[in-house]
């Protein structure tokens, strides 16, 4: 038995060219990107889930891992209109989000007019992310979640479709703020950026020190990847999918008779933790060639889509676990 989200119905034959449609597109987008990021083929493909399930996603990592450098290559491939905003200390949430400018016309009449800001894109890269007061970091909060910012009790859309790519730098380095919990909870994925593998840094050794650079290209436009984005709703997930979901995302919540989870987690993850399993699943199925996810879509996915929606108590930090252990224990568990 599958799952089908309420839309239009689409018979198997529809869904099959669909599918080897934008399998087609998607091999071209790995290709594209592949062209000027080297390695790090792990982090391309959770980024690349993360904008085919219509989410958000938050890279964090040391500096110098091309953070920056994949958010850009994206935008180009996927022929988005993008923005970036580096994240300050002194950013204030108008420098995002635009204001209201009095002006006077010819005629001696003043009337306020509204100035957009950077956030009006299909594409946001906030760089730096937690370098920013938290005031600063929750004007991103409406946006990411209703697709519209309110100013001066005016609403204004965003363009469609809209995702934000947010780089961090670990918190344990100086002049960082923590982001807060609720903002954290509207990213689809938390993506660990790690040290490229050798043969990866010899590459970029190779090709980024000479003169010239490997330039993006565009393979995409946004009204595709928006059919994409649709066509990945609309893949049905099997029963047995649905149920490892609510199993594993429950198991990581203290209070649901789960001894382990009990001692170790203070609080765990929402009911939006599941919404973003289930896209993400479709999409890493869809990106790798399948028509429906698998119950090893939803273990490979589990660390990015739960790490930054749980905390542990102190007991557990005090023992040295971290989230991902915890999350790597529940996985084995569910088996």
């Amino acid at each position: 038995m599958s799952i089908m989200v309420k839309q239009a119905p689409i018979s198997e034959k529809e869904m099959i060219a669909e599918a080897e449609k934008a399998l087609a597109d998607i091999s071209r987008i790995r290709d594209g990107v592949g062209r000027v990021i080297f390695g790090q083929e792990s982090v391309v493909e959770r980024t690349l889930v993360a904008l085919l399930a219509g989410g958000h996603a938050l890279l964090v990592g040391v500096p110098g891992l091309a953070k920056t450098k994949l958010v850009e290559t994206l935008g180009v491939v996927l022929g988005l209109d993008s923005n970036r905003i580096q994240f300050t200390p002194d950013l204030m949430p108008s420098d995002i989000l635009g204001s209201e400018v009095l002006e006077q016309n010819e005629g001696g009449k003043r009337s306020f007019r509204f100035i957009p800001g950077p956030i009006f894109a299909q594409l946001l890269m906030a760089d730096e992310i937690n370098r920013a007061s938290p005031r600063t970091q929750s004007a991103l909060l409406q946006s990411m979640q209703e697709y519209h910012v309110t100013v001066a009790g005016a609403r204004h859309d965003l363009p469609s479709p809209f995702h934000v790519l947010a780089t961090q730098n670990p918190l344990e380095q100086e002049g960082t703020y923590p982001l807060p919990e609720a903002q954290l909870d509207r990213f689809l994925m938390q993506i660990d950026i790690l040290y490229p593998e050798i043969e990866a840094e010899r590459r970029i050794l190779l090709e980024t020190t000479g003169v010239e650079d490997a330039k993006a290209q565009n393979v995409l436009n946004p009204e595709r990847l928006k059919e994409i984005q649709a066509l990945i709703r609309r893949m049905p997930v099997p029963e047995s999918v649905v149920d490892a979901i609510l199993k594993l995302v429950r198991s990581a919540r203290p209070g649901q008779g789960n001894v382990d989870a009990d001692k170790h987690i203070a609080w765990g993850p929402g009911p939006r933790a599941s919404q973003a399993l289930t896209l993400c699943a479709r999409a890493r199925a869809l990106y790798d060639g399948r028509l429906a996810p698998s119950i090893d879509d939803i273990h490979a996915l589990a660390e990015p889509v739960l790490q930054h929606r749980m905390a542990l108590t102190f007991a557990a930090r005090a023992e040295g676990m971290t989230v991902r252990d915890v999350i790597a224990g529940l996985v084995k568990a569910q088996g």
